[in-house]
C-alpha cells in the first residue's frame, strides 16, 4: 500500500510538472518564435530519439527483470536442495556432543536426548566424577542394566536409566523387574535408577525395601550440575 500510494504521488508530481513545463514553454514560443523555432529544431529531434531508445529498451527490461526473478528462485532452489541433502547428525554424534560438564543442565536437556543419547549423558556423569570401566549397555537382553561402573573406592555400580515424560512416572513393576536382576544376576553393590521423571509411591517404597537409590529428574538435574551427589555417593 505504501509503495503504490508513493509511485502515485511521483507520477502526479511528474504529470503537474510537466504540465507547467510545457504551459511556461508555450507562453515564451508564442512571445519569441523566432529562438523558439531555433530551440525545437534542436530538442525536438533529441526528444524523439530518447523515446525511441525507452520504446525499444522496455522489452530488454523485461527480461532483464525475468531472468533476475529465475536466477533467485534458481539459486532459493539450491540453497533447499542442499539442506535437504545435508545428513542428519547420527545418534553417536549427538551423544559425543552431550558434555558431562557442560552446566547447567535441566530435565528439559536430557528430554531432549533420545534414549540410546540419555544412556550416554549419565555414563558421562559417572566418567566425570571418577568413575572407571564405564559402559553402556542398554538394550534388547541388557537384563535391567543399562549403565555399568566402578567406582572410585571400588564398588560395582549398576543403574538402569529411564527417559520418561513429566506426567510418566516410573512405576512399582518397573523397580521390580530392575530388583530382580541388579543384585543376583549383575552383582551390584550400589544400584540405582535414574529418570527425568519422578517415582510412584510404591515403587519408591519398594526400591527403598530393596536398597535400591531413586533419583528423579530434580537429583538428576543438581548432580548434572555439580550441586547434588551422585546416585553412589
Amino acid at each position: 500500500m505504501r509503495r503504490t500510494l508513493f509511485v502515485l504521488a511521483v507520477v502526479g508530481v511528474l504529470l503537474c510538472g510537466g504540465y507547467l513545463a510545457v504551459r511556461e514553454t508555450a507562453r515564451w514560443a508564442v512571445a519569441h518564435p523566432g529562438p523558439a523555432l531555433g530551440v525545437g529544431a534542436v530538442v525536438l529531434p533529441l526528444l524523439l530519439a530518447l523515446a525511441v531508445v525507452a520504446v525499444r529498451g522496455m522489452p530488454r527490461l523485461r527480461e532483464l527483470r525475468r531472468a533476475a526473478r529465475a536466477g533467485k528462485a534458481e539459486a532459493e532452489a539450491q540453497v533447499a536442495a542442499m539442506a535437504a541433502a545435508a545428513p542428519a547428525p547420527e545418534a553417536d554424534e549427538v551423544t559425543v556432543a552431550v558434555a558431562a560438564d557442560a552446566a547447567p543442565w535441566r530435565v528439559e536437556d536430557f528430554l531432549a536426548l533420545d534414549a540410546d543419547g540419555f544412556e550416554q549423558a549419565i555414563a558421562r556423569l559417572c566418567e566425570r566424577d571418577g568413575c572407571r570401566d564405564v559402559q553402556v549397555v542398554g538394550g534388547a537382553g541388557d537384563l535391567g542394566a543399562d549403565v555399568l561402573a566402578t567406582a572410585s573406592d571400588g564398588r560395582r555400580i549398576i543403574i538402569q536409566c529411564k527417559r520418561y515424560g513429566e506426567t510418566h512416572k516410573v512405576g512399582s513393576q518397573d523397580v521390580q523387574r530392575f530388583g530382580g536382576t541388579c543384585f543376583t544376576v549383575h552383582e551390584a553393590e550400589v544400584a540405582a535408577v535414574v529418570t527425568t521423571s519422578t517415582f510412584t509411591e510404591p515403587a519408591a517404597d519398594y526400591a527403598a525395601t530393596c536398597g535400591i537409590r531413586c533419583f528423579d529428574g530434580e537429583r538428576l538435574v543438581a548432580w548434572s550440575n555439580g550441586a547434588g551427589p551422585a546416585p553412589w555417593g
